[in-house]
């Protein structure tokens, strides 16, 4: 049989309040609502399916501080993520918020009530201790960190909720299993022993080979449970995480796997974050699960150093092994041995033997570039589900972002950009003038520092959109502050290739060939707030390109950056 869940009761909601489904759904009509972020939608799912049993709502104060401090609940019971429900201080005023206060849950997606919250308490956590006693740094290189200090609002709310409905999913529904589902899965297939492995990356023929590896050892089935809540920041999409999964769901021996999905919203809290993991996975009924090397790290800090030792996931999880009651699996690293054609676990591996390995950098390098993946590192199928997705270079699209004053010949060489661009031929060709910007989608605004960042937002997200469908796009704002800009490099290099070309061009030259006489205007206080007179210009030091129209000609500037592009894969052969 599954596994017992933790706390011995499977807190699951929806069961419980079905009952009272009519009434509930009448009282959120007239209460106070949360529109609830992406990370409190993932997290009240797994509240209200069981998923974060025994918990049966957003954390107090009790039993957060215990959580932070000891890992355990008021009640014992062993916990390790704060899980809560922060709201601001306007929040408080506006919607009354105080204990026994009721408090309807909704959906930011479609406003639709989830649940009602009867309020415990309202609370200041301490940030700091937060960071340091659950992740172990204050270091905002760590995105968890970094959310805490600037997402998260200043107060908790902490309180029970009644289940009124689950968030709508309109993805992979069918592999959307609650874990009172699973359980019933794992029962009407007679699964006693499940070992589930935890992912939040694609999975190759290594993957494979350890979770089949794993179950054959232990007489047990395999649980596929991979993360599509939350992950880290730059991870690829669970849309086409889901489609690779479907795939090598195929390869495995009949009747041994199965394929769940998991709403969670990760903290990459590595040790605490294992822990947790076990956890959620015990709740969903499995008895075994696999801890990887650095399991749930989220990489080096900012002197370079890991947050989290190789080992500390698995020692922490083994640690609480009798009272957690699910058996740790150590992640094996696999390697393939070509004079076999078998994986094998490196520890295993005869000395002197070859072995061949590629790297997750050089997987992404061979995906840009569109060079041969081999059949022995992952199945062709999936292969194709990745490039699909991830076209190479030559298939993606770019933004080239020309900052420069007014009148440095940055719409000169915007336009003819376009024009050699398009003579390349091979994906669509915007341009995005800062003139015809302002005219068409930023009219309203008007030239204070809050209203020149709104214009440069608002041409990052209309090149990232563009860029993301395979576009070439020309941007030639002024862009004077580098805050602005790097937000639109973030924003725009989701998608695909961003490059700053500082327009350089000195002050005096375009002053002295401004035929329009806009700088006479500004100079003599008809114009105010002009970059470069009363207003001003922070030169880029992160630029990808510098050019200067006072000393090259548009055609030379052109090449410039086509030399860079070609290069980078984005035109031409590769």
């Amino acid at each position: 049989m599954a596994n017992a869940p933790h706390g011995g009761v499977l807190k699951d909601a929806h069961a419980r309040d079905a009952h009272k489904f009519d009434e509930l759904l009448k009282e959120s009509k007239t209460l106070p609502s949360i529109i609830l972020t992406d990370r409190q939608l993932c997290d009240l799912e797994l509240i209200m399916n069981g998923g974060f049993s025994p918990l049966e709502g957003f954390m107090n104060q009790g039993d957060y501080n215990r959580v932070v401090n000891e890992l355990r609940l008021r009640d014992g019971n062993l916990f390790s993520i704060p899980v809560t429900l922060d709201v601001s201080e306007h929040d408080i005023k506006s919607l009354g918020l105080e204990p026994k206060k009721r408090v309807v849950l909704r959906d930011l997606r479609d406003d639709a009530p989830l649940a009602i919250l009867t309020i415990d308490d309202v609370y200041r956590p301490n940030k700091v201790e937060e960071a340091l006693k659950v992740f172990g740094s204050n270091d905002m290189s760590h995105p968890s960190i970094k959310y805490l200090h600037t997402q998260t609002k200043e107060y908790y709310v902490g309180g029970n909720v009644e289940a009124i409905q689950a968030p709508a999913h309109y993805d992979y529904i069918a592999h959307r299993l609650t874990p009172a589902e699973l359980r019933a899965h794992f029962k009407k297939l007679n699964w006693n022993r499940v070992v589930a492995f935890q992912t939040r990356n694609p999975m190759h023929r290594a993957h494979r080979e350890l979770t089949v590896r794993a179950a054959r050892i232990r007489q047990a089935n395999v649980l596929i449970h991979p993360v599509v809540g939350l992950t880290k920041p730059g991870d690829i999409d669970h849309y086409t995480r889901v489609r690779v999964y479907q795939t090598i769901m195929r390869k495995y021996p009949n009747g041994m796997a199965t394929l769940s999905l998991l709403p969670l919203a990760m903290r990459m809290g590595g040790p605490r974050e294992a822990l947790w993991h076990a956890i959620i996975r015990k709740n969903f009924g499995a008895t075994h699960f696999i801890i990887g090397r650095d399991h749930a790290g989220p990489g080096k800090n900012s002197q370079g150093v890991d947050f989290y030792g190789p080992y500390e996931a698995q020692e922490l999880v083994v640690k609480y092994h009798d009272e957690l009651k699910i058996e740790v699996v150590p992640f094996q690293m696999m390697t393939y041995i070509p004079d076999s054609d078998e994986y094998m676990p490196v520890d295993e591996v005869p000395k002197g033997t070859q072995t061949l390995n590629i790297s997750g950098t050089e997987l992404r390098r061979r995906l840009r570039s569109g060079a041969h993946i081999p059949e022995w590192f992952s199945y062709p199928e999936v292969v194709q589900v990745l490039r699909n997705t991830h076209p190479p270079r030559s298939k993606q699209g770019f933004t080239l972002f020309l900052t420069g004053y007014y009148n440095s010949g940055k719409d000169m060489v915007g336009r003819a950009l376009q024009v050699v661009l398009n003579e390349q031929g091979g994906r669509p060709v915007s341009l995005l003038l800062g003139e015809i910007v302002r005219h068409e989608l930023s009219f309203e605004l008007g030239f204070s520092r809050r209203d020149r960042d709104s214009n440069i937002a608002r041409i990052a997200f209309v090149s990232a959109e563009l860029t993301k469908a395979g576009a070439a796009v020309i941007a030639a704002p002024i862009a004077p502050f580098a805050e602005a800009r790097a937000h639109a490099r973030a924003h725009i290099e989701t998608y695909g290739g961003f490059y700053l070309v500082h327009v350089n061009t000195p002050l005096d030259y375009c002053i002295a060939t401004d035929r329009k006489g806009i700088y006479q205007r500004a100079q003599s206080g008809e114009i105010k707030g002009f970059t470069g007179v009363d207003d001003p210009y922070e030169a880029p030091t992160d630029a990808d390109i510098v050019v200067d129209i006072s000393k090259q000609s548009v055609s030379e500037i052109c090449h410039q950056i086509l030399l860079l592009l070609e290069k980078d894969g984005y035109i031409g052969e590769k």
